[in-house]
């Protein structure tokens, strides 16, 4: 499968940031005209290059021209030292492609608190303009990532009014997630013509139905980015509610969903893929709040792990989620599809035997009704694993 978006391309280099001989720069060119939107962390220590970033979005009056990435290196927790690598990186990009700094967005991940070495990006940026071509997509797609074992690369096809568009994304995020707004990185890009307001109308609510129904380990990154391009050169224009807008925020919606759940199925040490619905709250911040508590919960992710159907650390979670009044003889449980647990205790129809076999598939949901609402939400997250442990413990060394 090819891919390619009309107006944009990527190249990749060696810049020896993390080990040498390992592709970890790349450089995402936007033509001329192409409108960006973007979602940054919360984390109140936003890296050097999340802060670089917005503030020249906002300069760029969002029509940047050049996306630059680093692994290897997040240039956070680096100081004024950290925003100086920052901008020198983005003026040399500057300087090589006759445009204004502001134009460039600068986004990194990698080790926290290590200073980021603006000689070896700037060094390695001619080699990485070099390679710029429509193509680029797998290729960089792979040198984005860190802790992750695999590329995370979608493409989706839109037709509208007998016309078609292309909406291509590719992410990185395998550990240290549990996103405030996004993921770690992502970036994503269509050739259908979108006006500013509506492009980040359509990438917050496809962000909060995807990126933010994630979580590995509770840990929200200091890096967490993502944008949307739009470059405008299908000839296909979307407007604010029209139902070519509807059409095309499902499309992106469901794009964005995909790469979330790759995540998620690349999350560090992780053997199952974990889905858990909540329905029947109050509300679904209700909802929410007992499904990340479950999601959370080291116990209940330790026994997935070892697929051992411990049902009463899920009720344990369920009741510590901290919903006023709660009624536990109204809540069931499902694993799997086998009722587990209803009116406070082991369901009659139950058996070891069951919830084994449940427990037993690489891919899980967890069903929790409340029975005091209308309101449901999702959830996707990961067992724990001896390897999710070594991973951390040996990230610097």
């Amino acid at each position: 499968m090819s891919y390619a978006v009309a107006g944009v391309q990527l190249g990749v280099a060696q810049a020896g940031i993390k080990k040498a001989n390992h592709d970890d720069l790349v450089v995402i060119a936007l033509a001329p005209g192409t409108r960006t939107s973007a979602l940054f962390t919360r984390n109140a220590f936003r890296a050097a290059p999340v802060q670089l970033a917005e503030a020249h979005l906002a300069a760029a009056q969002a029509q940047p021209r050049y996306l630059l990435i680093n692994t290897g290196n997040a240039n956070a927790g680096t100081g004024d030292a950290g925003f100086q690598s920052a901008n020198a990186c983005c003026d040399a990009l500057a300087r090589l492609t006759e445009t204004d700094a502001p134009a460039v967005l600068p986004f990194s991940t990698g080790v926290i608190g290590e200073p980021l070495s603006a000689e070896q990006i700037t060094a390695a940026l001619p080699a990485a303009l070099d390679d710029l071509c429509d193509a680029g997509w797998e290729r960089a797609a792979a040198a984005i990532l860190t802790t992750d074992t695999r590329a995370k690369l979608r493409s989706i096809q839109v037709e509208m009014d007998g016309q078609q568009c292309t909406i291509i994304g590719i992410a990185k995020g395998a550990g240290m997630i549990c996103p405030n707004m996004a993921t770690m990185l992502a970036f994503v890009a269509t050739d259908a013509a979108i006006k500013v307001p509506l492009l980040g109308e359509l990438l917050s609510e496809a962000a909060q139905a995807s990126f933010n129904r994630i979580t590995v380990d509770g840990d929200t990154s200091t890096n967490d980015a993502v944008t949307l391009s739009a470059t405008g050169q299908s000839g296909i224009e979307v407007t604010a509610g029209s139902e070519q807008a509807e059409h095309f925020a499902q499309s992106l919606t469901t794009l964005m969903i995909e790469l979330a759940q790759d995540i998620v199925r690349d999350g560090e040490g992780a053997s199952k893929f974990v889905e858990i619905r909540v329905t029947g709250g109050e509300s679904e911040a209700a909802c929410d709040q007992v499904a990340r508590t479950v999601a959370h919960s080291p116990l209940v992710k330790t026994a997935l792990f070892a697929s051992d159907p411990n049902w009463g650390r899920i009720l344990a979670a369920i009741g510590r989620a901290g919903l006023e009044d709660l009624d536990t003889d109204a809540v069931s449980i499902h694993l799997n599809g086998v009722l587990i647990a209803e009116h406070g205790a082991r369901a009659a129809s139950y058996t070891e035997e069951k919830g084994q076999e449940a427990m037993a598939s690489g891919d899980l949901l967890i069903e929790i009704a409340l029975d005091r609402g209308d309101a449901a939400t999702v959830i996707w997250t990961t067992d724990l694993s001896y390897d999710y442990v070594r991973i951390n413990a040996e990230y610097r060394t």
